[in-house]
């Protein structure tokens, strides 16, 4: 009896974590979803918040690369000036994928809904575990 239950135990941690989404796992996908809370309220300041705070940060978009926290800000702040411009967003996360106990890969797609005009693109994300926070090292959103 004994060795059944432990079998079955066994079991279910197998299926939980081969299955389902681990601790780390939901952390990333409950900051992604932050982010959008974040950004359909528009609040920029608390949507960077996912961001690693560092000159180190990079960023890659439709203009090339730009390394820093504030300089993706400024960034965002100057191609999404008001609340009509920022619209509301929506992901499609199509793989959250641990590469070590340090990094998950996301690839996705993201939509803004906007009155002036939706779009919508593609992106992959590095998180990055930083005293015991994951954050965004590089976005490559297109």
């Amino acid at each position: 009896m004994g060795k059944t239950i432990a079998l079955f135990c066994f079991l279910v941690a197998f299926v939980m974590v081969s299955h389902g989404q681990t601790k780390d796992e939901m952390e990333v996908r409950n900051l992604l979803a932050a982010q959008a809370k974040d950004w359909n309220d528009g609040n920029i300041t608390s949507f960077m918040n996912g961001y690693w705070k560092t000159d180190s940060l990079m960023f890659i978009g439709k203009s090339g690369v730009t390394y820093g926290w504030q300089k993706t800000m400024d960034n965002y702040k100057r191609n999404y000036p008001d609340t009509s411009a920022m619209g509301k967003l929506d992901f499609e996360l199509l793989e959250v994928k641990r590469l070590s106990v340090m990094y998950y890969f996301v690839v996705g797609r993201w939509f803004l809904t906007r009155s002036i005009g939706n779009i919508d693109g593609a992106f992959t994300l590095l998180f990055r575990k930083i005293k015991n926070r994951w954050v965004i090292v590089a976005d490559h959103s297109s």
